[in-house]
This record gives structure tokens, sequence and C-alpha cells, in this order.
């Protein structure tokens, strides 16, 4: 049987606030604070809270209905969409899905169509779109676009962050480490070359020695032929992949060379993908919360909704998950 459904009592109770004000918050009105606005919307969220749509249409005139624009991005976006579904069911709105392609100006024309259809109370585009689209979208019809992916649906923005190929390196430095090799990922990618861009300045900061950029092509193969390629002399070292199928790819390629991992050379990965915590060794990563990256955007929307600034001061959407696959050099470097 199912569990009874949440009332606005129910999220009214669990953010610590009056019953109207729950009411104010998913309606867009009244004087409401932002912090007391993000409790009620992280209640009704955690209680997947759902208004009735259907009658407050009725009431006001409103469509309850919000469209979340995605172009073909590089990725699986499942998880970004489950994370702005839920921001936009917590305040209130029921999301659309719709798939645009073409020129950016194709993709501009579209959300201006959909915006000025009257089905949608906003619409987000997780596609990049002319800036005028903003400017000309009707009023009371708030356009937000999230900067997640690039032109080409490419990994942007937020995702972009480049902050834990630093701390690999500062980290693995500690432990004693002072030879490193980074497989990067194909340069069209700003993810690619942002995470190429921190490992150089770190390397050089530090005063390390690396053994070179290989670029590579996200997959496992890359990582394979950039251990093939280094002179028997190279461990110990520390390998900075791009993904960890390249850092499967790495792990794959010491192990013919009759390299141990960690011992010999130290991996890290980046997606923190499900096979991850079950390698021998299991492999250190980056997880990135593409669920919380989704839910951001929408609630940019969300805000733009209530005439309201978009939330600051949010903390990073990627983690550091050490695994085995990272240690201290089993023997000393003593070259230069």
């Amino acid at each position: 049987m199912d569990a009874p459904r949440a009332t606005s009592r129910d999220v009214a109770r669990l953010a610590g606030v009056a019953q109207s004000t729950v009411s104010y918050v998913l309606a867009g009105k009244g004087s409401i604070s932002p912090a007391t606005r993000e409790r009620v919307l992280r209640a009704a969220e955690e209680l997947h809270y759902r208004p009735n749509l259907a009658a407050r249409a009725m009431r006001t005139r409103r469509t309850g209905r919000v469209a979340a624009v995605m172009g073909l991005p590089a990725y699986d976006p499942a998880a970004m969409l489950a994370g702005a579904s839920a921001a936009a069911q917590a305040a209130g709105y029921a999301m659309d899905v719709l798939h645009v392609d073409g020129s950016v100006e194709t993709r501009s024309e579209r959300v201006l169509e959909l915006a000025r259809s009257g089905q949608f109370e906003g619409v987000l585009s997780f596609t990049p779109l002319l800036p005028a689209v903003q400017d000309h979208a009707p009023d009371g019809v708030p356009v937000a676009v999230s900067d997640t992916f690039d032109d080409d649906m490419h990994a942007a923005g937020e995702l972009v962050d480049s902050s834990p190929v630093v701390t690999f390196v500062e980290h693995l430095a500690a432990l004693g480490h002072t030879r490193f090799l980074h497989v990067a990922g194909p340069p069209e990618y700003a993810s690619a070359v942002a995470r190429r861009d921190a490992y150089l300045a770190t390397v050089e900061r530090l005063g390390l020695t690396s053994l070179g950029v290989v670029e590579g092509d996200w997959s496992g193969r890359a990582g394979l032929h950039a251990i093939r390629s280094l002179p028997e002399h190279a461990p110990p070292l520390a390998v900075i992949a791009s993904n960890d199928l390249v850092a499967v790819g790495v792990m794959r390629g010491a192990a013919e060379r009759g390299w141990s991992v960690p011992g010999d050379v130290s991996v890290t990965g980046w997606d923190n993908a499900a096979v991850g915590p079950y390698l021998t060794p299991s492999l250190t990563t980056v997880d990135t919360d593409r669920t919380e990256a989704g839910r951001r955007a929408m609630r940019q929307l969300v805000a733009a909704l209530h005439a309201e600034p978009a939330p600051a001061g949010l903390p990073p959407l990627t983690t550091v998950v050490w695994r085995e696959s990272t240690a201290p050099p089993a023997h000393r470097d003593a070259r230069p």
C-alpha cells in the first residue's frame, strides 16, 4: 500500500514555518526571506510534496508547468533532469522535458516559441542560446539558461571545475610522488582543457617533474597506450587520468609492464563510475553531483519566476573519492 501523500501541513512542520508560508512560497507570493524559501523548498523536496496543479490552475489561471530544454549531450542527462524535476516539483511546478537541436539560432527561436506558447510559466535551457532570447521572452515568462553545456553540448560551467586535479597532485606530492603524467581528454572539451591546465600549473608550482601530457579520447585505449609509451624506468609515477575509463586503461597497461598499482604507479580517475569501488585496487576518482547540478539550474529558474536573485555561495559539485589506487611510492625516487 502506498504511503500517505504529503500535505502542505507536513511541509510546514518539517520546515518549521506556518502553513500559510508554504502556500506563499509555492505560489511565489508574499515577502519571504531567501533562507525561509530555501528551507520550504528543501522540505517539500524531501517529502516529495506535490501540490494539486489542476486545482491551482483553475484558481489562478496559471499552468503550473515549466519546460526544461535539452540538446543532445555528450553523456546521459538522466541524473541532471531528475534533480531539475525534483526542484521544480518542490516549488510547485510540473516539468516537461523537450529536446532541441540545430544551430544556436534555431535553438533560440524554438525556446522563444515555447515561452510565447502560453503552456509554460518559465523555460530552463540546458543548451546555450543567443543572449537576446531572455530580452525577447514575454513578460512574466522567464527564460533561464544553465551554463552546464557549451554550444557542442560538452560539459561546461560548474561541471568544468578542475580543482580536484589540484587536490590530486598536491596530495600525491605530499605522499612522496615527484614524477607525474597526465592522460588528457580531447582539447575540444572545456573540461579536458581545464584539467590539463590545472595539472600543468600545479606540477610547475610544486616543482615536480611531468613526463608529459598525452592527449586522449576519453577511452581505456588512450590510457593503455599512454603507459605502453613510457620508458622502462618511468616508475615511481603518479598518473592523473581524464576519466575512470582512461584510468582503467592505465591500470591495465601498468599490469602488462609488471608495474604494481599503487606501489609503482598511483592512478586517479574522474566520474566515479559504478565499477570503480570493485576494481583491484579500487579506483581513486572524482564524484560529480549531476543531480544537484540539475537542481541548482531549476532553482535558478524558480528564483526568476519569483523575481528573486538566484542562490549564491553554493559548495562545489565535485568531491574527491580516495581509494586504493593512490598511495606513497613503494620506492622513493632519487632522481631530480
